[in-house]
């Protein structure tokens, strides 16, 4: 069954944010696009890779009003003992959720429940707290924060201008479609 108009569920959560510990809410989430982004573990090899390069986008996801939610299994001190042991992790500006029950996780459907990790998934939620976006990966594939950022900016882009659409590899800027009958064929 897909997640595509899901309205995520009220949740609490504690964060490691810019060197301390705060709340996390579904309130927190609504009235801007959000990005939850799953992970499995703190201190693994993947997931500092994935992280880094999010940091390294993490203006141009503040400059179109999207947040970014890291999220996985571990404790909220974990992420700070991570943030403190590794440079790549302290570069990180976005909150780093905590999700030790596996709420969040089980809530988008990217819980291993024999292994009490999280699958490595991808959300985009639009403001109105309704999943527009996701993807799925196998824990052995990192993600790509530059296709990330796009795929944000075209679900805003719809949200936007409900008559048109995106094709592939649109960027803002170029040329949407217009679905009609007189495209049917001629694409």
């Amino acid at each position: 069954m897909s997640l595509i108009g899901k309205k995520i569920e009220d949740f609490k959560v504690q964060a490691y944010h810019n060197g301390s510990f705060k709340e996390v809410t579904k309130e927190d989430v609504l009235g801007k696009w959000s990005i939850f982004f799953f992970y499995p573990a703190d201190f693994t090899f993947v997931c500092p890779t994935e992280l880094g390069d999010l940091a390294d986008h993490y203006e141009e996801f503040q400059k179109i009003g999207a947040e970014i939610y890291s999220v996985s299994e571990d404790t909220h001190f974990v992420h700070k003992a991570w943030a403190d042991a590794s440079e790549t992790i302290a570069k990180i500006k976005y909150p780093m959720l905590g999700d030790p029950t596996g709420r969040l996780a089980r809530m988008f459907d990217v819980l291993i429940e024999e292994e009490g990790l999280a699958l490595r998934g991808t959300f985009i939620v639009n403001p109105e707290g309704e999943i527009q976006a996701y993807e799925v990966h196998q824990n052995g594939i990192g993600r790509n924060a530059e296709e990330l950022l796009r795929k944000v900016q075209a679900a805003q882009f719809v949200a936007e201008h409900g008559d048109q659409v995106c094709p592939a590899n649109w960027t803002p800027g170029e040329e949407t479609l217009v679905p009609s009958l007189d495209l049917v064929g001629k694409l």
